[in-house]
């Protein structure tokens, strides 16, 4: 691969399996320095090993700070910069879904989405952007949904949440382009990931029915939008909720 991200330092949220895991791996192949974020230090350690296995001499780390604690975030943050000398591109891809009726819905339920797909956007957004604005350059990209485009059937918090996701990009869009900051989002569709693979073959068929490209997306397919977004191939894009899948959204 083309090292597009050659001399650059990227943040991966939610970056220990998944889509996350894959934007990490897809960022080291492109030349990037990556420190992958995990919510528990056992859960980042382990996907650390396994992709200094995968990829020897990878310049990667691992952190693993409270994303809704902006103290916790900025000291984080702080030291990837003075490790590495920068801090360029911010993936915010942690995240939780929901699908429970809303009237099962119970106060700590809601609280689990708004802490981690919103206010976790805004603290791990503004560490960076701090950061950037002194660099004079910078690129934020969220990880929204395509649910955050029509909704879904049950667990109203979810896509709530990544309408808030899209908001909070167009207007960050706005706020930094004067400091040289890009913000732009990636609206995932139907990805295998752990959550889809513990899904029987009845239920995945179905929904691939809807699919004009009939497949499912793979963590790389999703991968590669955040690697175009973060390169100078898209310096003139930003404010965009990019939909990557397989043309559900025409």
């Amino acid at each position: 691969m083309e090292q597009i991200l050659k001399g650059k330092v990227a943040v991966v949220t939610g970056g220990t399996r998944g889509i996350g895991y894959a934007i990490v791996k897809k960022y080291l192949e492109a030349g990037a320095k990556v420190v992958l974020c995990g919510s528990r230090e056992n859960t980042a350690k382990s996907a650390l090993e396994k992709i200094q296995t995968e990829m020897p001499g990878a310049e990667v780390e691992a952190i693993w700070p409270d994303i809704s604690s902006m103290e916790e975030v900025a000291a984080a943050f702080a030291t990837v910069k003075e490790k590495f000398g920068s801090l360029d591109i911010l993936a915010n891809n942690a995240g939780i879904s929901q699908n429970m009726p809303l009237y099962n819905y119970t106060e700590k339920d809601i609280d689990s989405i708004i802490d981690l797909n919103i206010k976790a956007v805004f603290v791990c957004s503004q560490a960076a952007a701090r950061i950037m604005k002194e660099q004079g350059s910078g690129v934020i990209i969220n990880t929204s949904s395509v649910v955050s485009l029509y909704g879904q059937g049950s667990g109203c918090g979810y896509p709530a949440s990544k309408f808030a996701v899209n908001g909070f990009t167009k207007s960050m869009a706005r706020e930094l382009a004067k400091d040289g900051i890009r913000v732009n989002a990636v609206a995932p569709g139907i990805t295998k990931t752990d959550m889809l693979a513990n899904l029987p073959d009845a239920m995945i068929q179905p929904l691939i029915q809807h699919i004009p490209l009939q497949r499912v997306g793979e963590p790389e397919d999703i991968a590669n939008a955040y690697l175009f977004l973060a390169s100078e191939a898209a310096s003139y894009i930003t404010g965009v909720v990019l939909p990557v899948d397989g043309g559900v959204i025409i």
